[in-house]
């Protein structure tokens, strides 16, 4: 595995008018590792999800993908270098069919058979996205969505999938397949930056996590180290998180 950051964020700064959402933040993921950023409400996770893409200003700092400086190209060149992302919500095309919006992700794409092979890969991935590959996605189950979501970013080929609150809204149940799902892309050598509130359940499978607050990092470090601070317990945890019983939507 490589030593040098497949992505990273350096010293990057964000406001908003007047309001400063980040401070001076610095992030790392490295390939195929799985890196978890924690925090409550307006701590800035949705802001870092925004620098990454370039769907927002730096104040300061740069963003770095794949070794080269990234701050100033558009969001869809970043796209193209290998980023990907499962927005927050899913945000299907509710009327198109799992089947189009699945395609979405190879829009930039010329390989037509690549791509074919790709969808086909995908319907072994997701066996249940395969028998309904001709409905609408707003009829979906809220976990069949997420598939939808995750198989569309995957079909760009990307070196790193970006997932914004993959649990929000879902039952713990699926809280717990959407864990798997991103268990399972890992192992398929994609690295993975999750943004997430459920801190339980994203230090129990991520390789290293960063926790903000208020626009500044207040913590990082490898996730079982982090699980275990006293400061992670107290904030976002509860005492319970030892025998993994807490609930983490804190």
């Amino acid at each position: 595995m490589s030593t040098d950051p497949l992505l990273e964020l350096r010293g990057v700064t964000v406001e908003y008018g007047d309001f400063r959402a980040l401070t001076h933040v610095s992030y790392k993921v490295m390939p195929g590792q799985m890196v978890c950023l924690l925090g409550g409400n307006a701590s800035g996770k949705s802001t870092s999800m925004k620098a990454i893409f370039g769907t927002v200003p730096l104040r300061a700092g740069e963003v770095w993908f794949r070794g080269r400086n990234v701050t100033r190209l558009p969001t869809r060149l970043r796209v193209s270098a290998g980023l990907a992302t499962v927005p927050e919500g899913r945000r299907l095309f509710r009327r198109m069919t799992v089947e189009e919006n699945i395609a979405i992700g190879a829009t930039a794409r010329r390989d037509k058979t690549g791509v074919s092979a790709d969808m086909d890969e995908m319907y072994d991935f997701f066996p249940r996205l395969a028998e309904r590959r001709r409905q609408q996605s707003g009829l979906l189950s809220g976990g069949e969505q997420q598939m939808v979501a995750i198989a569309r970013a995957l079909m760009s080929r990307p070196d790193l999938v970006c997932m914004d609150e993959p649990s929000m809204g879902l039952s713990p149940a699926l809280v717990k397949d959407s864990f798997r799902l991103i268990e399972t892309i890992r192992s398929r050598g994609t690295a993975v930056f999750v943004i997430e509130q459920n801190a339980t359940a994203a230090l129990r499978i991520a390789d290293y996590a960063y926790v903000l607050s208020a626009g500044q990092l207040v913590l990082q470090g490898n996730a079982a180290d982090v699980a275990d601070s006293p400061e992670m317990r107290g904030a976002y945890l509860g005492p319970a998180v030892t025998n993994g019983s807490g609930s983490g939507d804190r």
